[in-house]
């Protein structure tokens, strides 16, 4: 999420709660309990945003994580075919001195 985005919610928010004033005052509420009830709705909304949040976050729905699965699956399936491509250009002598470099080292590493 962007500042500007951040920025935007914010001012909605406190919007929210000045026309939630305002239309509990138009019902018929006191000042003050006008008041109580507004900052309740807002407190509420917070509390259920909140929740969501953390649902996303332990289930691992998280925008970032989403992008991320995606743009390496992307990645993944583009470098596939590259490499997919460079084999089958490859002559059989290259392939097999392929084979025994990448055997020599996956002994190395052992």
């Amino acid at each position: 999420m962007t500042r500007a985005k951040v920025f935007q919610i914010g001012l909605i928010v406190f919007a929210l709660g000045g026309f939630g004033y305002e239309l509990f005052q138009l019902l018929g509420f006191e000042s003050v309990s006008a008041g109580i009830a507004t900052q309740s709705i807002l407190i509420l909304i917070i509390l259920v945003w909140t929740a969501s949040y953390l649902f996303r976050v332990f289930t691992g729905n998280m925008t970032f994580m989403e992008q991320r699965k995606r743009y390496r699956e992307a990645y993944e399936r583009l470098t596939d075919k590259k490499i997919l491509e460079k084999l089958e250009s490859m002559t059989e002598e290259e392939k097999i001195e392929l084979i025994k470099a990448v055997e020599e080292e996956s002994d190395q590493q052992i």
